[in-house]
């Protein structure tokens, strides 16, 4: 199964232009949180920009596809369409950043094998901004049972907590 987070930028970097390319096809693994997420086998779109940075490439990509998971509330199906946009350097050499070490966990994803995948960054990507406990968007249909009250608890509103009685007398 060929991903569609996955470009051949063989050609560019011999290039060294800026160019734009599109591509469609199964998500290669489920992409999102444990409520709502892409679905493995789902289709997606990638539309990349890469722009050559000397010794780094630069990809800005918007991806679509649909979002399939379930409202937090009442646990109905969702599907929603997703709009994620990321943007990723990557090293075309190891001599790409030079000055400070980078600090521990911030290495910047390398070209391998004349080909980037974006797979990790939409990952990240997701988990930011896809919502953690996603609910319908109109509300949920919830049908309340017969003789229940919505709002109310059937307890007394001035019940006081004995262990607090001795705070009266300050009020």
């Amino acid at each position: 199964m060929n991903s569609p987070l996955k470009f051949n930028v063989a050609q560019l970097l011999r290039a060294n232009t800026f160019e734009q390319r599109e591509q469609t096809g199964p998500a290669p693994e489920r992409i999102g949180l444990e409520m709502i997420a892409i679905p493995k086998g789902s289709e997606i779109t990638v539309e990349a920009d890469f722009t050559p940075l000397g010794e780094g490439l630069m990809v800005d990509a918007r991806i679509t596809g649909t979002l399939e998971g379930e409202c937090a509330r009442c646990l109905q199906p969702l599907q929603r369409p997703l709009d994620l946009k990321v943007s990723q350097v990557f090293a075309i050499s190891e001599d790409f950043i030079s000055g400070d070490p980078a600090e521990e966990g911030e290495d910047v994803p390398a070209v391998v094998g004349e080909e980037i995948d974006l797979l990790q960054t939409v990952i990240d990507e997701a988990g930011m901004v896809l919502p953690f406990a996603p609910t319908c968007e109109n509300g949920c249909d919830i049908t309340t049972p017969e003789g229940v009250e919505v709002g109310t608890s059937g307890e007394e509103e001035e019940h006081v907590d004995p262990r607090w009685s001795g705070l009266e007398k300050f009020l």
